[in-house]
């Protein structure tokens, strides 16, 4: 079945370019001028990953991603931040608000199809395991797609869990940023790059903090998953 991208930009040539680009490989798409119109929408139907243009009129992509993610209904929609100031504040702050992804203006469509599907595999392949990682108080579910600190499921978006999965599935083996994310940097701004990486780890640390289970870093290598006090 085809996947749905909702497109919201207040630049209606954007909004044609990008829906044709995807249309032409197979995705749908619904387009929205305005944040409010945007959320408005997912009260009926969620798209299944959100392309959401930063710097717009009424209420930014910052204000809209927060109510979307605040939200139990549509924290779940992926959400690709587009940006025309490609300040190293403006895509952290995407990324602690929940954004799983940032794409800088001005972009290619080949660009934003190559993000668009690495984000949505991102879900898909979380969950592919059945087998269930327990590492002391952490469990991860690649079946119902949950990761739990001693019973209590947190809260992680789609890139999170992937992160996390990846890393549990290696458990003390170090990893690279490329390893990680399983794709080398589209991006020229390679320091913003390993910053969005580094930005989800941070949050995952802050999120398995009880769970007797630490992410360490290696340094000038990457990052490692092992038990709190296990030897680097």
């Amino acid at each position: 079945m085809s996947k749905t991208i909702a497109i919201i930009d207040d630049e209606k040539d954007i909004l044609e370019i990008l829906s044709s680009a995807l249309k032409s490989e197979g995705f749908k798409t619904k387009t929205f001028r305005n944040g409010r119109e945007f959320l408005l929408s997912t009260g009926s139907v969620k798209p299944d990953l959100a392309l959401l243009d930063l710097m717009m009129p009424e209420m930014d992509g910052i204000e809209v991603c927060k109510q979307l993610k605040s939200s139990s209904k549509t924290a779940d929609i992926p959400v690709i931040m587009v940006t025309a100031r490609a300040t190293e504040i403006d895509v952290v702050l995407g990324l602690e608000i929940g954004a799983d992804d940032y794409i800088t203006k001005p972009f290619s469509t080949r660009e934003v199809v190559a993000r668009i599907k690495s984000v949505l595999r991102r879900g898909k392949s979380a969950g592919e395991d059945d087998e269930a990682i327990e590492i002391e108080k952490l469990k991860i579910d690649g079946k119902s797609f949950v990761a739990s600190v001693k019973g209590k499921p947190i809260d992680l978006t789609a890139t999170q869990f992937r992160i996390l999965e990846f890393l549990a599935k290696n458990r003390g083996r170090v990893l690279s940023r490329d390893q990680i994310v399983k794709k080398k940097s589209e991006s020229d701004d390679r320091l913003a790059y390993d910053r969005t990486i580094d930005v989800h780890i941070k949050h995952l640390r802050e999120k398995i903090t009880d769970s007797g289970v630490e992410i360490k870093t290696v340094r000038a290598v990457g990052y490692k998953l092992d038990t709190a006090g296990a030897e680097h």
